[in-house]
């Protein structure tokens, strides 16, 4: 993959409410936009919800008297969940002349794949069955779970949403609903694949990600 540098931010501190990340998202994509900051990595943590795509099926949505709120968004994908112990990543890039919004999923697979494998979890992305809707995501190579969940969207040639990888915590709200539009998925994290393994914290798996992408903090950013 070419050098593509990004610029940091780091949240992970604490839990931000999703409506008010997309809000600053959307403002990281205008300054994006209007070329008044470089390619973005944003590490974040979100309170527990459910987020819908705009073709995400009511079936698919998890019960009435679920306490966990939905919140749809102008992405591409299926439900997903976002919870404490979860690592999200929301990527404000310009593409490249010729770069379609799949071309670059392909790219942000291929890093989760590179930051997984760096803390001892071999994964792979898997080729989408021919005339199924589009698959994304990374999966574990040794117990076929999916470990990384990605939605993208991009409007006016910058791309907003990302990638949520699970690191540590309660999987059990994953079962409330139909995550990525897979009934039969099986939603893991660092923690479990590592097993009796020691597990990194949630900042060094941060770390690790941001190294996968290239991701330093805004003052280091060159090109």
């Amino acid at each position: 993959m070419k050098v593509r540098p990004l610029a940091l931010i780091d949240d992970t501190d604490r839990l931000t409410e999703y409506s008010a990340a997309m809000d600053r998202m959307q403002q990281l994509w205008q300054e994006r936009v209007e070329d008044r900051r470089p390619d973005t990595l944003w590490l974040l943590s979100h309170e527990p919800i459910f987020t819908i795509g705009r073709r995400t099926p009511d079936a698919h949505l998890p019960a009435p008297d679920s306490t966990i709120p939905v919140f749809e968004t102008n992405r591409g994908g299926q439900l997903t969940y976002h919870g404490p112990g979860q690592l999200v990543g929301y990527l404000v890039v310009k593409l490249r002349p010729g770069e379609g919004v799949v071309d670059y999923i392909r790219e942000v697979e291929y890093r989760m794949i590179a930051a997984l494998d760096a803390l001892g979890i071999p994964a792979e992305r898997r080729a989408t069955p021919k005339g199924s809707e589009l698959l994304t995501g990374v999966w574990t190579r040794d117990t076929g779970r999916k470990i990384t969940s990605i939605g993208m969207r991009v409007g006016r040639n910058v791309s907003t949403h990302g990638f949520a990888v699970n690191v540590t915590g309660d999987l059990s709200p994953w079962k409330l609903a139909v995550a990525c539009g897979l009934p039969e998925v099986d939603m893991t994290s660092v923690e479990r694949e590592l097993g009796d393994r020691p597990a990194p914290t949630f900042e060094q798996v941060a770390k690790t990600v941001a190294t996968a992408y290239e991701a330093v903090t805004p003052a280091e950013v060159r090109g």
